[in-house]
């Protein structure tokens, strides 16, 4: 049966180079569905990663109890001044959230930038922040620090550059990287001139909390809580953007999957006609082979081989163009749940690949089904007439 099985499959990949018309479409076909689905994939996992990647479990952000994002909490002094007191608090950093409309510069439209004021206490909390080019914040002084991220999207914010934010002119002096997070997106200011710029008082509007050890993360969580003088909560960084990340995640998914499935149906009628369009002319052939003593299994196991190989085939071209053409590939958009621009890169992981195979391999599978139960159950004396 095996010795029949390789055969027959043998001579029908043989015969390929004179259907490579039809068997083309199979494979560009299905790798457009891979390349699609692989690609979207990818930005929803690389948006996820940026989030994700600025989270720690030695850390913890502090808000207004309620509060769904940073932008819309605020702390005064004293609420500062207890946090800091409690003994789950290895350092802490006030800070500042607001957004700025500025150019991005694909489309010159504004959109919406973070400006993070903090003071240096921010490095200490977030020890992976770094430099790269520049120097740090001044302090007292009209100072910008830009993440890789803001300076890549965002015209004008450039090392050296003159910012104009609030109709005052700020000097971007350094440039940092957060290990790919969404930090990266952000404009850092020194906290006490963007308060006054941007008519703050003496408020913030979330603490960031390094902890003692990640296992005290719960009990400050539940001191924060139980304290009557507070009208705050404690949120891991981790569950903190996990939760910030959710929706766009689920709705680039979301959308990622409905164009593959309506893609795919394509993919399967395009499959389907060909392998009846192979199966047909190679009607007589088929039945020659019964004749000769082939099963009909053989038969079937063929053309299943022939279509699964062009499926497999489109597979690794879909994955080859997203790989190549997107990972890496960095873009920017808009997280709904701080209301501000995120800048991140595609990233095409060996699972996604993998996983766009198996589609792969599933269209084949299933496109191929029908002509190869047909080729096995041709009638060999009709078939033998050209019938």
């Amino acid at each position: 049966m095996l010795a029949q099985i390789l055969a027959v499959t043998w001579m029908n990949l043989r015969s390929l180079p004179l259907r490579l018309g039809s068997s083309s479409v199979v494979v560009v076909g299905i790798a457009g569905v891979v390349a699609v689905l692989v690609t979207l994939l990818a930005m929803a996992g690389g948006f996820s990663a940026a989030l994700e990647r600025g989270g720690s479990p030695e850390r913890a952000l502090v808000q207004r109890a309620g509060a769904n994002s940073e932008m819309s909490s605020t702390l005064n002094p004293e609420d500062v001044r207890i946090l800091s007191t409690m003994p789950e608090v290895a350092a802490y950093s006030p800070e500042l959230y607001v957004v700025a409309d500025v150019p991005k510069r694909s489309n010159r439209q504004p959109a919406n930038l973070v400006i993070r004021g903090v003071r240096s206490d921010a490095f200490a909390v977030r020890p992976e922040i770094e430099i790269v080019a520049g120097r740090a914040l001044a302090p007292g002084k009209r100072e910008l620090i830009a993440g890789r991220g803001a300076a890549a999207e965002f015209l004008g914010i450039d090392l050296g550059a003159k910012v104009d934010l609030r109709n005052n002119d700020w000097t971007v002096v350094g440039l940092f990287t957060a290990e790919g997070s969404a930090y990266e997106s952000e404009l850092w200011a020194d906290l006490p001139v963007a308060q006054s710029a941007f008519r703050r008082g003496a408020t913030v509007q979330s603490v960031r909390v390094r902890l003692t050890s990640a296992d005290a993360l719960e009990a400050f969580a539940a001191r924060v809580e139980d304290d009557r003088r507070l009208e705050l909560e404690a949120l891991g960084e981790e569950e903190f953007y996990a939760g910030q990340s959710k929706s766009m995640d689920a709705l680039i998914r979301g959308f990622g999957y409905t164009v593959a499935v309506i893609m795919a149906f394509g993919a399967f009628f395009a499959a389907l006609n060909t392998m009846f369009t192979a199966v047909s002319a190679r009607t007589v052939e088929i039945a020659t082979l019964r004749a000769l003593g082939f099963g009909g299994g053989a038969v079937l196991a063929s053309v299943m081989a022939e279509a699964t190989g062009l499926a497999l085939l489109g597979g690794a071209l879909g994955g080859a163009v997203a790989y190549f053409g997107f990972n890496g590939f960095t873009v920017s958009t808009l997280n709904n749940a701080s209301f501000s621009q995120v800048a991140f890169d595609f990233a095409v992981t060996p699972e996604l690949l993998i996983l766009g195979l198996l589609w792969a391999l599933g269209l084949g599978l299933v496109g191929g089904l029908l002509p190869a139960a047909q080729a096995a159950r041709l009638p060999i004396v009709t078939a033998l007439r050209g019938e």
